[in-house]
């Protein structure tokens, strides 16, 4: 096997693989309807790339929290940290370091910005540590986290985050969630409580339960927001509507490929790998610029 550079498994730690992650941070500047001001649009991408800095440091100390039971899992046991090719000490290290950097940076574009940065890195220093054991919060707390990437996108720019955002982000992060949890029960079988304690909580059945409802709950609640006045009333168009099949095909297309072809251990990849539903999520965005900016209409 190739031997990494210490450079490479620190980068290979930080997980860059995972920035789609982070696209959520773009979310406020679209519906804010500010994607073709210069200023904003450069906010918005200096809090993506603080974001991917962040969720990076997240992931060091997650990887060094859980290196012992990594080493048992058949993928996780290669990452760095876990196989011993990036020592413990020295991802901590640089998981301090680039925090505080990326905090720095996150206050010199906006302090409320940096006030939220702070938030979701605490919030999961605190998961890491504790409450990932706690059943049903496990999955919350990272759902949180995307809520909190969501409000973060608004106050670096300014512009106030509408509730319907932040429900249909944390719905939607519930269901990637626990999707990910029904995928790792699945592949892990008898062994998955030893490799994470909160696993034994649950069960594929009252996972898929959850999945059922939040899902419903998702497309849902994005169906009345596009169809609702205040939505027409704000863009000036009731054509978001239409945009409906794109996250109804999107959920339905996830949950076959995590019942028929065992996905959800890993969401991003998931969307990079099959291109139909990359395809959706590609249309999907193409269709809200396009009626919310109305380009044909100049």
């Amino acid at each position: 096997m190739e031997t990494r550079s210490a450079v490479a498994n620190l980068i290979v730690s930080l997980r860059p693989d995972q920035w789609t992650k982070n696209l959520i941070v773009f979310a406020a500047l679209i519906f804010a309807v500010k994607l073709l001001d210069p200023a904003a649009l450069a906010l918005a991408s200096a809090a993506f790339l603080i974001f991917c800095v962040l969720s990076g440091c997240v992931y060091l100390i997650n990887d060094v929290s859980d290196r012992e039971s990594d080493r048992q899992h058949p993928l996780k046991r290669l990452r760095p940290i876990a196989s011993g090719a990036l020592g413990a000490g020295t991802a901590l290290a640089w998981a301090i370091g680039l925090s505080a950097v990326a905090l720095a940076a996150a206050f010199a574009l906006r302090p409320l910005f940096a006030l939220a940065a702070a938030a979701y890195l605490a919030l999961f220093v605190l998961y890491t540590h504790t409450l990932k054991h706690v059943v049903i919060l496990d999955v919350m707390l990272i759902a949180i986290g995307f809520v909190l990437r969501a409000v973060a996108g608004g106050l670096v720019i300014g512009v106030p985050v509408s509730n319907w955002l932040l429900v249909c982000t944390i719905l939607l992060a519930l269901f990637l969630g626990l999707a990910k949890r029904r995928h790792e029960i699945t592949m892990l079988a008898d062994g998955a409580s030893g490799h994470r304690r909160i696993l034994e909580e649950y069960d594929p059945y009252l996972l898929d339960q959850m999945i059922a409802i939040v899902a419903a709950a998702t497309l849902v609640v994005y169906i009345i927001y596009c169809a609702s006045p205040e939505t027409a009333e704000r863009f000036g168009t009731e054509l978001l509507v239409l945009t409906t099949p794109f996250p109804i095909y999107g959920i339905f297309r996830y949950l076959y490929l995590v019942h028929r072809k065992h996905g959800g251990g890993s969401p991003s990849d998931m969307l990079l790998r099959d291109r139909p539903l990359l395809g959706c999520v590609a249309l999907w965005g193409i269709a809200v610029v396009l009626i919310i900016y109305r380009p044909y209409a100049s």
